[in-house]
């Protein structure tokens, strides 16, 4: 069984994001970029997957520019067999993703594809579940902790009244949640050996897919910032600023 993980090029979460002057995006330029942290969760869990002998060949999958070659490097040095980049400079909204991964899934006839719940940059929570509904498979979202049984895949889910596991029939589709796993850290041998594994690149036209823009982003803003704390020298002058000064929500 093939295993299909997309994965996102993103500003590394450790950077404090730029706005840029003229609040039409997110700085970009000389920031350092890394794969997102829950398609990296993602990468993790397929590779466990392989080792336990469910599966025969991970393939990670990437859509954006030509520098998104760097992330799909990474995960292939993290043990992922080869890689596939849809090249375009434009920013496909997670609806023309989901088509995307869609054909790709046509494409290579994946037993399972794993994808992150969400990407750090844009927080859609959107393309896993629209891939799900365009291929026709089960879905399992927020996932915790899959197993995998012959033609089953059994997942555990948080959700808001304590835990859920569903029982899916493969082919699937699953979104990870940050407590699935703990990715690896690539050694340098593999990093050394991963710039020998194939990477190929497609187009979305090859794809069959136009690239359409249904959004439009009117300004970026910064959070605003926060006003300094105060000291209070008594606990019943807490409670006074407590009670007359604070703000209800």
């Amino acid at each position: 069984m093939q295993i299909l993980v997309p994965v996102k090029r993103v500003v590394d979460y450790n950077v404090k994001v730029r706005v840029k002057p003229d609040g039409s995006g997110v700085e970009l330029d000389n920031v350092k970029m890394a794969i997102n942290p829950f398609c990296e969760i993602a990468v993790e869990e397929a590779l466990r997957i392989k080792e336990k002998g469910h599966a025969t060949e991970v393939v990670v999958a990437s859509i954006g520019p030509a520098h998104c070659q760097e992330q799909l490097r990474s995960a292939l040095a993290l043990g992922a067999d080869r890689a596939i980049l849809v090249q375009t400079d434009s920013t496909p909204e997670p609806l023309t993703v989901a088509k995307l991964l869609k054909a790709l899934i046509d494409r290579e006839q994946p037993g399972l594809c794993i994808l992150g719940k969400q990407a750090i940059d844009g927080d859609n929570n959107q393309t896993g579940q629209m891939l799900a509904a365009l291929t026709g498979w089960p879905q399992a979202t927020f996932a915790s902790e899959v197993t995998l049984n012959d033609d089953q895949a059994q997942v555990t889910r948080e959700v808001d009244g304590g835990m859920q596991t569903l029982s899916l029939k493969l082919p699937a589709i699953i979104t990870t949640d940050l407590r699935l796993n703990e990715p690896r850290y690539a050694a340098l041998p593999n990093i050394m050996k991963a710039k020998r594994k194939p990477l190929a690149t497609l187009t979305p036209e090859e794809l069959g897919i136009p690239i359409e823009h249904r959004l439009t982003t009117l300004k970026v803003d910064p959070p605003p910032q926060r006003s300094a704390g105060i000291m209070v020298e008594s606990v019943d002058a807490l409670l006074d600023k407590l009670k007359n000064e604070a703000k209800v929500l």
